[in-house]
């Protein structure tokens, strides 16, 4: 009997130890990036919007942290995704413009020779994370090269609907994309990239997964539902800024798209295991009366707030506190060591990484550098002409490569950027400029030269203006 007795205590010490074992050896959390393409930072009802209606993501931002001053990488989308997936500076890589770019050959400077495809060489966090078992996937849109740069050669298992155009061409099947099948005549591409994405949830729930949804919507061409937009047209007031109503109804496709997605995972029980992250690739674009960024200044393919502060809401069960904000500075670059960190990798970052780990400001443990910076070398119909620009701390101070004059704002005084402390407080325009100097040299940032095919009067003109 006491041999029995023995051996059940035995056999009980054993489990219990496998069990504790077990439980110190926590699963591996699911990553689902949603990167909404040209999302301005107040177009979603958490963020102060007062016609777009976002209740699913709304939802997202109150059961996660939201950053209240995150920044994109460029103030265009094909440098910000480069920056996501590998975690370093457009300005390091050298893919500063959005592919391929847009020429002015009679401008004042003449754009250095950059890179116009994601480098097969750079590590992605697809990769990384692929290589420690994850199943991943880049659902919509790519915009880093061509198919030799595709997802599928990137550390992604499936690629759909990426390739190398930045816009679709129809929001409604036939949509002519080529890595993507038509649906039926009439359905609507955030529709489908959403039930791809459920359909790769289902197939993946048994390990960990990382999911990478960059939305086409809201860039153009702007198309909705033609029911959304009706209800749209009934709301919109002429005296709000924010008055589109089909950008209204692709704003809306995105929002049921994430309330989609988060059913999705509490019905499969997978909710308390899944981050869920979710951004914009630059700020909101003002031409044709799509949106408005106010109180910020301008917008996408600009140098001001408005064309590179973007809605940043991180959802992380059990850790990040529901409701929470946090008004640290976080830019693109920051996602993948947080990534990493997240899933108990951080020993295993690459060399090089420009962005740091977010995870101290998700428990509240600590804070974060207080210095970021973007680098533009080239010219957008949006406005912006060469520039590079410097956030540190409350100041941002932006310098313009066609006359090198610079710009300085303390942003906590002056979101809107009207106040411009260059001439006054010189000596901290002239530090903030040696510092940024410093970076470019740093990272090797490739710097526009003058053009010797400049034409003034060119470019003065009413047809080069618009």
């Amino acid at each position: 009997m006491k041999r029995v007795f023995l051996l059940v205590a035995l056999g009980l010490a054993t489990f219990n130890l496998c069990v504790r074992g077990f439980a110190a050896t926590p699963l591996k959390p699911n990553f689902i990036f949603i990167l909404v393409d040209d999302l301005g930072w107040t177009d979603l009802g958490v963020q102060g919007s007062k016609f777009y209606e976002t209740p699913n993501i709304d939802r997202l931002a109150s059961q996660g942290m939201r950053f209240t001053q995150a920044y994109s990488a460029c103030t265009v989308c094909s440098p910000t995704r480069a920056a996501l997936l590998t975690g370093k500076y457009p300005a390091r890589l050298h893919i500063t413009d959005w592919i391929k770019g847009h020429v002015r050959p009679d401008a004042k400077l003449k754009v250095p020779d950059w890179t116009m495809h994601l480098p097969l060489e750079e590590t992605t966090i697809a990769e990384a994370l692929k290589h420690e078992g994850y199943a991943t996937a880049s659902i919509g849109k790519w915009h880093l090269g061509g198919s030799e740069f595709y997802p599928d050669k990137q550390g992604f298992d499936e690629n759909l609907a990426g390739n190398d155009r930045g816009q679709p061409p129809s929001y409604f099947s036939p949509y002519g994309i080529p890595t993507l099948a038509d649906g039926h005549k009439g359905e609507f591409l955030s529709d489908r990239l959403t039930d791809e994405t459920l359909k790769f949830i289902e197939r993946n729930k048994t390990k960990p997964f990382f999911i990478y949804l960059p939305h086409y919507a809201v860039h153009t061409p702007l198309m909705g539902k033609p029911e959304v937009i009706a209800k749209y047209k009934r709301k919109a007031d002429p005296q709000n800024p924010q008055h589109n109503p089909v950008y209204a109804a692709l704003i809306e496709s995105v929002d049921d798209s994430v309330g989609r997605i988060l059913q999705k995972l509490d019905e499969l029980k997978l909710a308390e295991n899944t981050v869920v992250i979710f951004t914009s690739d630059n700020g909101g674009l003002l031409q044709n009366d799509v949106t408005s960024n106010l109180p910020l200044r301008a917008g996408k393919g600009s140098a001001y707030e408005g064309g590179v502060r973007v809605p940043l809401f991180i959802k992380w069960p059990g850790i990040t506190k529901p409701g929470s904000t946090c008004d640290t500075p976080a830019i693109t670059p920051d996602y993948f060591p947080t990534m990493l960190d997240m899933a108990g990798l951080a020993a295993k970052k690459p060399r090089s990484l420009d962005g740091e780990s977010l995870v101290p400001l998700l428990k509240q443990t600590g804070g974060l550098r207080k210095t970021i910076f973007w680098h533009y070398p080239h010219y957008h119909p949006g406005g912006a002409t060469p520039y590079s620009a410097i956030r540190d701390g409350d100041w941002k101070l932006i310098e313009f490569f066609e006359d090198n004059h610079v710009e300085l704002y303390n942003l906590r005084e002056d979101i809107g950027e009207q106040s411009d402390l260059a001439t006054k407080l010189p000596d901290r325009a002239n530090a903030l400029r040696k510092k940024l100097h410093a970076w470019r040299t740093k990272v090797g940032a490739q710097l526009p030269t003058a053009n010797p095919d400049y034409d003034a009067k060119q470019m003065n003109s009413p047809a080069k203006a618009k």
